[in-house]
């Protein structure tokens, strides 16, 4: 009986809690309320046992509001009554009540005006409990008085500032109502309690929730929440970036003048690039890490890396390799996504398409400079640098795509070539290898795995991404297949981690938002993540920046210090070096040197312009008569002497210069006069400068002088103006004094001595050795020479029978000269018997020239009067004088052409002949060679390697 009034009386006070309620109409479902508001209107609940309350005389004061004051609060006076009903449902109401103060205590100091106004209405749902007001403290009914409502609403900013902080209750009451049903069993006394409640749904059939739906559930929101996270770190790097560009443009209109300071990844990428330039095969002297993207082709490596850079920086082609040299890419952070070359300045504007095109072009060009001719990639590094807002501090090299067959159109070794160059770069103990796997074909057909398992066995630096989940997903047919591959259990390779990513629909017109939009929405609604085949963290290409870009800087961090030590001690190795060996010369780089050959070289060309006129005319004079004289003597003086007389021999003489005036002599004067410059030229450059004359210089000059003399040509219009010179100059047959007339005398002589002397040459070497030489010497003639001495012996008898005799031999003469000699056992041909009668009649002639000559010295006086009355006739001395006049009024005119205009001009060809040498590093490299240089080229490039490796060190531990 005392049992069946207890829970009479319960359930009294519960109807009457349920009338009481506020803001509620008819009946309350208590199946729909928490677990321990049901146990608060059923105290009679069989499970639920509270144990009677220790009272206390005294209470201690508290309050989260510690900066109000409070004053001593008075306990009401305890009343003893009815001890069950104490005992069960008023301490439950108590606890309730006392949880209430503490949400309305925090309420107020997070929300200020939400807190009053949700206090307020709280207080309206409670009944009038005056009769259990021992149990509450008076701070509880009092706290209105305490605490200044409006004054906090003021103070806290607006409602929608708060919103925006404040999280999203209606999310946690969910999750927690989720969380509730998970742990609730749903034991038989609760369901009959519910059955018993008169406001409870008793009618509809009660369905127990699956742990697997709601793990599902729960997964679900969690993909949820770190998308709504995602977006809210997207729009804060947004606003980031407007604050940046606010402050940016401030600096520019001088607002703020400050010096910005190079970033720390920078500064590291300045010193790859030098170290990539001391040591391009990447040897052990270099072991600073980098992120090396490799994959096999069209595995979507340039998409994962345009994702990172968040923007299509690359050239694209279907099915084409377009990857045909390393690119290392440099990702910074900066208010502006813009992106230059480490040799350029212009800045490509990666938020703009025509920029993106124009950038795209520029690496394409600059790839296809790079290969060779014969040859499909290269190994020489392209690099670029990428800065933007939320961007990634790392170094990427981007590397060509791993090929299984050589296709027609490429090289032989290209498969070879991209292995090499990919395993020179993983081969760096610290590079980060990023295995690019196309997730959308069989794993099988994979070719760059078991590269990566070969160079990193252990997986300790490598991260594996697979790539086009989207497509993997649609057409594998066993999803499982993809959980193997993520978890490194279909390949021989190890992995520090495993990422899956989507880089759009294969649509190159894609932009880098509509790529993102797309992947999250998939990575929302895939089966992977829902049942837990994919981890969350291991999705996005987001995720993998972070990840891979946490990795980075740990390698960085563990290696650049004792990469700096290595340095230290290679420059004191260098130094000794240098010091025991050229203890006297300072540490002249190759460009240092080529400075310095270039300004001797210089030097070398202006000293001609201080060659005097004399000794420009001088050996133009005689560089022109060697090269004239023959055709002179042979073509011009001969054939004019056979004639009978004067006026004939005139006649053939003016003839014969007019024709050779306009068709050869212009062109071969300039040809002397451009032999005459480069002769002289070479003389200043290669002739050595005593003590100050450095060796290593001259392949440099050599080459200079080479190409300067390959690239110089001689004014078109100086052939046309010499021609009307030398003829006026051949015109003239005036001679004014004794004196020019001695001098054309000397001149003849020497000319026909010469051709003398030759001619003398001519007939030893036919004839063989005289008989002294045959008996001082022990020299013998060849049968031949033998025949041709007999035919000279023979031609000179005749011709001392006749010494007027012409030219040229009769036919009836060289039949008399065969038969005397076959008479005495020689057997001749004609055509010998011409031959040897030439080279006698020449020596014959030439000595009875020189003879005239002797008789000309006195007949100046016989040439004034025309030779009237005498036997002595000197027109070939006149004609010599003419071809002397000539020489010297033409070497008179290209001295002034090499004086006023062809100086000058070659000294323009020689500074730009080094403009191009100096761009040309390979050159430089060729013609500067030897121990000297490339240990003064080490020494420079590893101090300068140190000094920026002990800058980035220094910056590092600031940034800590």
């Amino acid at each position: 009986m005392w049992r069946l009034r207890r829970a009479a009386v319960a359930c009294e006070v519960c109807q009457s809690l349920v009338k009481h309620s506020s803001g509620t109409k008819g009946s309350l479902p208590l199946q729909k309320l928490h677990l321990v508001s049901r146990s608060i209107y059923h105290s009679h609940h069989p499970i639920l046992k509270l144990q009677r309350p220790h009272f206390r005389t005294s209470f201690q004061q508290f309050s989260s509001l510690t900066n109000l004051p409070l004053r001593k609060l008075k306990l009401s006076p305890i009343k003893y009554g009815y001890q069950p009903h104490r005992n069960f449902w008023p301490a439950r109401l108590a606890a309730r009540l006392l949880k209430l103060r503490y949400l309305i205590l925090g309420s107020a100091v997070g929300g200020g005006y939400t807190a009053k106004k949700t206090f307020d209405q709280w207080k309206d749902m409670i009944p009038d409990l005056s009769d259990y007001k021992w149990i509450v403290p008076d701070i509880v009914w009092e706290i209105d008085e305490y605490i200044d409502f409006e004054k906090i609403r003021k103070a806290l900013p607006d409602s929608e500032d708060l919103a925006k902080l404040a999280p999203d209750f209606d999310k946690i009451v969910e999750s927690l109502s989720l969380l509730k049903d998970f742990f609730t069993t749903g034991s038989p006394g609760e369901t009959a309690f519910r059955a018993t409640d008169p406001g409870s749904e008793s009618d509809k059939p009660y369905r127990k929730v699956s742990d697997k739906e709601k793990i599902d559930q729960l997964q679900e929101e969690l993909l949820h929440t770190q998308l709504k996270y995602q977006r809210i770190l997207e729009r804060l790097e947004k606003e980031n970036k407007e604050l940046r560009k606010l402050v940016l443009q401030k600096d520019d209109k001088g607002i703020h003048h400050r010096k910005l300071k190079k970033s720390l990844i920078d500064m590291y990428s300045e010193v790859l690039d030098v170290l990539s330039d001391y040591d391009a095969s990447y040897n052990t002297q270099d072991h600073l890490p980098r992120v090396v993207v490799v994959g096999d082709q069209s595995a979507g490596k340039t998409s994962v890396l345009e994702m990172i850079a968040q923007a299509r920086i690359f050239p694209r082609g279907s099915g084409e390799m377009m990857t045909r040299s390393p690119v290392k890419v440099t990702l910074s952070e900066g208010p502006h996504h813009v992106a230059l070359f480490k040799d350029s300045s212009r800045e490509f504007d990666l938020t703009k398409e025509e920029d993106l095109a124009a950038l795209r072009h520029e690496i394409e060009l600059r790839m296809r400079k790079n290969v060779k001719e014969g040859c499909t990639v290269s190994s020489e590094t392209i690099s670029l640098n990428v800065k933007g807002p939320g961007l990634q501090r790392m170094v990427l090299v981007d590397l060509p795509g791993v090929i299984n067959t050589v296709t027609s159109g490429m090289a032989p070794d290209t498969k070879e070539t991209i292995f090499s160059i990919s395993k020179a770069y993983m081969q760096n103990p610290n590079a980060i290898i990023l295995c690019i796997q196309d997730g959308s074909v069989d794993a099988e057909r994979s070719i760059v795995t078991d590269l990566v398992s070969q160079m990193d066995p252990h997986g300790r630096r490598t991260i594996f991404v697979l790539t086009k989940v989207d497509l993997a997903e649609k057409n594998v047919a066993s999803p499982s297949r993809i959980q193997q591959i993520i978890e490194g259990k279909l390949f021989p390779m190890k992995a520090l981690g495993y990422f899956a990513v989507v880089t759009g629909k294969g649509n190159s017109s894609e932009s880098i938002e509509a790529i993102r939009d797309y992947e999250e929405e998939f990575f929302q609604n895939s089966k992977l993540l829902k049942t837990s085949m994919l981890k969350a963290h291991q999705v996005t290409t987001r995720n993998l920046s972070l990840a891979v870009s946490d990795c980075f800087w740990k390698m960085v961090r563990e290696s650049v210090e004792q990469q700096a030590d290595s340095f230290k001690a290679t420059r004191f190795n260098l130094e000794t070096e240098w010091k025991n060996n050229y203890p006297r010369l300072r540490e002249l780089d190759r460009n240092e040197l080529f400075e310095k050959a270039k300004n001797e070289i210089l030097d070398e060309v202006i000293s001609l312009s201080q060659v005097t006129p004399k000794h420009w005319e001088e050996i133009l004079q005689q560089s022109l008569w060697e090269r004239v004289s023959t055709h002179v003597i042979e073509n011009i003086y001969l054939p004019a002497a056979q004639t009978m007389n004067s006026g004939t021999f005139n006649t053939t003489v003016d003839i014969k210069l007019k024709q050779w005036t306009d068709k050869q002599l212009p062109n071969k004067a300039v040809e002397v006069a451009w032999e005459t410059l480069q002769e002289e030229f070479s003389r200043f450059m290669t002739e050595p400068k005593g003590k100050e004359h450095d060796d290593i210089f001259d392949k440099l000059k050599e080459a200079v002088k080479e190409e300067t003399i390959k690239r110089h040509k001689w004014n078109d219009f100086a052939e046309d103006s010499l021609r009307v010179i030398q003829h006026n100059a051949l015109e003239d047959r005036s001679i004014s004094d004794k004196q020019q007339w001695d001098a054309a005398i000397y001149f003849m002589e020497e000319a026909l001595q010469a051709r003398l002397k030759d001619t003398e040459n001519t007939i030893e070497n036919m004839v063989g050795p005289d008989w002294k030489k045959r008996w001082l010497y022990w020299k013998n003639r060849t049968q031949e020479q033998c025949v041709h001495n007999e035919t000279k012996n023979e031609l000179e008898k005749m011709l001392k029978c006749n010494e007027e005799h012409p030219a040229y031999l009769a036919s009836d003469e060289i039949t008399t000269v065969r038969k005397n000699l076959e008479s005495r056992g020689v057997e001749v041909d004609p055509s010998l018997i011409k031959d040897t009668w030439h080279q006698v009649y020449r020596r014959h002639f030439l000595k009875t020239a020189l003879n005239h000559c002797n008789l000309c010295r006195r007949g100046f006086y016989y040439y004034q009067r025309h030779f009237v009355d005498s036997e002595l006739e000197c027109n070939d001395v006149v004609l010599f004088w003419r071809i002397q006049r000539m020489l010297a009024i033409t070497a008179n005119t290209l001295r002034q052409q090499l004086t006023n205009t062809e100086v000058r001009r070659l000294e323009k060809n020689v500074k730009e002949v080094l403009e191009d040498f100096a761009e040309d590093s390979e050159k430089k490299v060729k013609l500067l060679t030897g121990k000297r240089v490339q240990l003064a080229e080490d020494l420079k490039k590893v101090r300068e390697i140190q000094e920026k490796l002990d800058a980035f060190i220094e910056a590092l531990h600031q940034e800590k």
